[in-house]
């Protein structure tokens, strides 16, 4: 059975930096049982109401970003889509009483294609976008994950693109050191996580130190419920990498079992 992952996409700069969690995420497919057959990636940077499924035959490079490297806006990630699996997609939800639609026109945001140039740089695994709805219940988007869950048995790489500590107001571009706050907030949620604490985490906002801090807006939290989801079954979760940029931008990687 494939894994499912939570993946920190940082800033759109991360595809061109190197240091411990790029070498990290370059190295994660060499510790997959084998080369999926698709990847299905949430991205915290596609947000709809309705959920949202890619359904193109090519994916086009979306810069929805301003003011970095000139190098980001050549950078394309032109993976192949997959009808049959959007379809899939589909019918899984609808059997879980999900609704959603299918786009055939979207292409990849920095949330997929930046993790995704870093893991998989040949682009030559199909690829589905899933948008994210950040008013949707924690426990709804729980059981979103859920829903996809057989996908696994089949192939596919199920991947949450978005950061537990995400709070653009308090980043400070010019520092190397880690806000106490930030760590303390990640090690409550690996706490959690690794204990499978649904309850505690689905109520993480009241309960967690630093939340509001941490996650002022849920949209790259949410890929953390949606990846874990896909893991329901078995419920074993590992912490693969931690790090931080600029005081207190997570950089970490989960995988679920």
């Amino acid at each position: 059975m494939m894994p499912s992952f939570f993946v920190a996409h940082g800033a759109p700069s991360l595809v061109l930096e190197e240091h411990a969690y790029t070498s990290f995420l370059k190295n994660l497919a060499s510790t997959l049982p084998s080369k999926p057959k698709a990847i299905v990636i949430f991205s915290a940077h596609w947000e709809q109401s309705q959920q949202t499924i890619s359904a193109v035959d090519t994916h086009g490079t979306i810069y929805d970003f301003s003011g970095f490297q000139e190098e980001l806006y050549q950078i394309t990630y032109p993976a192949k889509g997959e009808r049959t699996l959007s379809e899939t997609i589909k019918a899984l939800f609808a059997s879980h009483g999900i609704d959603s639609v299918l786009d055939e026109q979207r292409g990849l945001d920095h949330g997929a294609w930046a993790v995704l140039k870093l893991i998989y740089p040949e682009a030559d695994i199909p690829v589905v976008a899933l948008s994210v709805n950040r008013y949707l219940s924690n426990e709804q988007q729980y059981q979103i994950g859920a829903a996809l869950a057989s996908l696994r048995e089949q192939g596919v790489l199920i991947v949450g693109s978005g950061g537990t500590v995400h709070n653009l107001r308090q980043v400070n571009w010019r520092t190397q050191e880690v806000d106490d706050w930030a760590e303390a907030f990640d090690q409550w949620i690996q706490e959690k996580v690794e204990a499978w604490d649904i309850e505690a985490l689905m109520n993480y906002k009241d309960l967690a130190p630093y939340a509001q801090a941490a996650v002022p807006t849920n949209e790259h939290f949410i890929p953390l419920f949606l990846a874990m989801g896909s893991g329901d079954l078995h419920r074993e979760a590992k912490l693969l990498h931690r790090s931080y940029q600029y005081g207190n931008l997570s950089l970490s990687c989960w995988q679920f079992n």
